[in-house]
């Protein structure tokens, strides 16, 4: 009985801890603390030595239980600033929104197996449209980044661009960002290009040869050549025929970055 009451009573004190305290708790400090038990009449060392060995062990379990919490919140997210500079070569042939003489272009680079990708596209998107590429203000171009780690991001960017080859760019490319669910499998884009009333044995032909497999391998290599890696990443450059130079943002970040550097390159 005394064995179970010591026990029973540090654990309770323990667990009545602040959250400030415990987590300042560490293991080293543990290390370093000695602990005393004075016996009560008639336990043994025996006895005290199997408390002790209790207590360490609901220490431990606490401790371990703590660190798993920690481990389970996500880490913060750390968006880039838009200062990194870079220059980008115009291409012929990108996927545009908006007027072709807008004072300032932005490139999207995208994944359409991207979480992040999505985000950017159901938070910030809409508001950029309606405020710099419906007014006249801003070009937006989105290009293809797949990521390895996305085994169907690839294939879905094939399909889209099949798509594009019967003038149904955009409507594929939102009919599959803006959908809630992910699933990019074959059947899912054959299901996309269906909604989209493409005809469907023009696109199956397009998607079964691979048809833009150069160019999107193009948009990589460019990608790669910008520093960019993950998606989404963005450049945003003043309008120019040949070469633009921007800046690179990477990251869903909030609108109120783009919608500060967008000003920023129109106010040069």
């Amino acid at each position: 009985m005394a064995a179970a009451a010591i026990v029973v009573l540090a654990a309770a004190a323990f667990s009545q801890q602040p959250d400030k305290a415990k987590k300042a708790q560490t293991s080293e400090s543990v290390k370093a603390q000695s602990v005393t038990i004075n016996m009560p009449e008639g336990m043994t060392r025996e006895q005290a030595d199997a408390i002790l060995n209790e207590l360490k062990q609901i220490h431990q379990l606490l401790q371990n239980q703590q660190t798993a919490a920690a481990q389970a919140q996500p880490a913060a997210v750390q968006a880039a600033a838009p200062s990194d500079k870079v220059k980008m070569s115009v291409g012929k042939g990108w996927y545009a929104m908006g007027r072709e003489d807008a004072p300032v272009t932005m490139v999207e680079f995208t994944d359409y197996q991207c979480p992040f990708c999505r985000r950017f596209e159901h938070d910030t998107f809409a508001e950029l449209k309606k405020n710099y590429i419906d007014t006249g203000k801003v070009r937006f171009v989105t290009r293809d980044l797949p990521l390895d780690f996305h085994p169907n991001a690839a294939p879905a960017a094939q399909a889209v661009r099949c798509a594009g080859e019967q003038h149904k760019f955009w409507e594929m490319h939102d009919a599959i960002m803006q959908d809630t669910a992910t699933d990019l499998s074959t059947d899912s884009i054959l299901k996309y290009g269906d909604k989209v009333s493409l005809d469907m044995t023009a696109f199956r032909a397009c998607v079964a040869e691979k048809r833009f497999a150069s160019a999107i391998q193009k948009d990589t290599t460019d990608a790669g050549t910008l520093g960019i890696s993950g998606t989404p990443s963005f450049v945003i450059a003043k309008s120019a025929p040949e070469q633009m130079d921007g800046v690179r943002i990477v990251g869903a970040v909030p609108y109120s970055v783009f919608d500060s550097t967008i000003k920023e390159m129109l106010a040069k």
